[in-house]
């Protein structure tokens, strides 16, 4: 049997293209089962952030949780 080891990446993504499609930059990672479960650039998130990116509910928690927002 395969055991699934699920992780995330936290990607800057175009809202015109489809949501599993291409990302312009990927800014870090969550993976729920380690202990330091989320990585982010915290500059590249601010600055993306800061020139209009709009992040999902999900990405807003995870940012806020990562002491980013």
């Amino acid at each position: 049997r395969r055991v699934l080891f699920r992780s995330y990446r936290i990607v800057v993504a175009d809202s015109r293209f489809p949501r599993d499609g291409r990302c312009i930059e990927e800014i870090g990672t969550y993976d729920p089962k380690a202990e330091s479960a989320i990585t982010v650039d915290a500059e590249k998130a601010k600055q993306w952030i800061k020139n209009g990116a709009q992040p999902t509910d999900t990405v807003r928690g995870l940012l806020k949780k990562a002491n980013v927002l």
